[in-house]
């Protein structure tokens, strides 16, 4: 998942200040240095993963207690897949990488990922299950949790407070009360929702509890046909009803920030780097910016989200893997796991971080919604079903074109099974 977080979270202006937190073991208490002197890890980390004050604080702490040396390489998510599949097949891999949190199961099949299952039950007890659930193959951890983002619904504190809704919804009846207030008023769009923004549906159909796809004998089918998919999807419609969007566009096009700083929209869902864009647009607009958690039937469960995140991994060829596993435990301890939340703006892995994001309002927004959110299908035939044009976008706009539920999965399953029947 392409990530803008340090850059936007500035622009916003709710970047915290750099500073080490939580309460975690930063691996001083024994150095191990005998064993590791001399040596180098590499690490692949991703553009905009690691804050500044983050990394030289973390490789102050790895090369304290191991006497190693600590080399970050940061990569560009533009082609990452390929090269990370080449560099895992030759002889001297990078011994820990960032990889993101869906694409974690198809490297784990392939054998390129090393087994830290030990390493879970040593510093995982507390991961938020929800965050883990893509580093589990096979009930085996090949991975570890490592930041996360997801959803939430930006507004207008004007538009609101003009229809007379003074505090955010709780509930999602509260928040389709305050679309009609909105409505009623008839001076904005109460939210802009264009009928193809698949990964909001994500959210409503893991709120669901329904699943895409399923198995027959050995192989992944369709289960678009799913009553609970089409209850999802109503669900998406009674929003896209308060919208005048298009139906058959996603949110990029056109950039839906880009409408919301034109001053006249409630509402959209979206990730907390998009205010930055609309207040890139229109600068007058960051005072009138809000947050809140989708909402969901009751205030203390919010609605499902799609979380978008990255772990991190060894590299079964490295030959460094408890030099490596030692990185994961100063990189994941809760001092820097909480300094990486409140230096760059995100989620961590484990809910008892989360004050950690105090101050940031987009942040704490997100927050609540991490345990109960989940991911597309973990399986390594998904990404060919998401590939322009995807088969669930079409879905999506034939529903609220007027199809059936059970007519607009019938349109395109075919063509979804023959994506999941692809080589990968």
């Amino acid at each position: 998942m392409k990530r803008k977080l340090i850059a936007a979270i500035g622009v916003v202006g709710m970047l915290a200040g750099v500073a080490a937190c939580g309460s975690g073991d930063d691996g001083d208490a024994k150095t191990g240095a005998d064993g590791f002197k001399g040596q180098t890890l590499t690490v692949w980390a991703m553009d905009g993963s690691t804050p500044d004050g983050w990394t030289k604080d973390v490789t102050a702490a790895f090369e304290k207690k191991t006497g190693a040396t600590l080399k970050f390489e940061v990569q560009q998510w533009n082609g990452i897949q390929q090269k990370l599949t080449t560099a895992l097949s030759e002889a001297n891999p990078p011994d820990v990488f960032e990889i993101g949190n869906t694409h974690t199961p198809a490297y784990a099949e392939t054998g390129g990922l090393a087994d830290l299952t030990d390493l879970k039950k040593e510093i995982g007890a507390d991961w938020t299950e929800s965050l883990n659930e893509s580093s589990v193959v096979d009930g085996r951890q090949y991975a570890a949790p490592w930041y996360f983002a997801n959803r939430v619904v930006i507004y207008n504190k004007s538009v609101f407070k003009e229809a007379g809704v003074t505090a955010p919804p709780k509930t999602r009846d509260e928040f389709f009360a305050a679309l009609d207030a909105i409505k009623a008023k008839g001076k904005a769009e109460p939210v802009y929702l264009p009928g193809q923004n698949w990964y909001f549906f994500d959210g409503l159909l893991i709120g669901k509890g329904a699943d895409l796809v399923k198995k027959d004998g050995d192989k992944w089918v369709s289960n678009l046909a799913d009553p609970k998919v089409g209850e999802a999807m109503a669900l998406y419609k009674k929003y896209a009803d308060y919208s005048k969007a298009p139906k058959d566009k996603d949110e990029a096009t056109p950039q839906q920030a880009d409408v919301f700083a034109k001053g006249k929209t409630g509402a959209f869902f979206g990730m907390g780097w998009e205010a930055a864009t609309a207040i890139k647009a229109n600068p007058a607009i960051e005072k009138e910016i809000g947050y809140f958690t989708i909402p969901g039937d009751t205030a203390d469960k919010p609605e499902g989200v799609f979380l978008g995140g990255s772990n991190l991994a060894v590299a079964e060829g490295s030959e460094k893997k408890e030099l490596a596993k030692e990185f994961l435990k100063i990189a994941l301890s809760d001092t820097f796991e909480g300094q990486l939340a409140k230096e760059g703006g995100v989620i961590p892995n484990k809910d008892a971080l989360q004050d950690q994001l105090a101050g940031n309002a987009a942040a704490e927004a997100a927050a609540p919604a991490a345990k109960v959110g989940g991911t597309t299908p973990l399986i390594p035939e998904w990404a060919a079903v998401e590939n322009a044009p995807s088969p669930i976008k079409a879905y999506m706009t034939a529903f609220l074109n007027g199809k059936s539920h059970a007519e607009a999965a019938a349109q395109v399953e075919g063509e979804f099974n023959k994506r999941l029947a692809q080589k990968q």
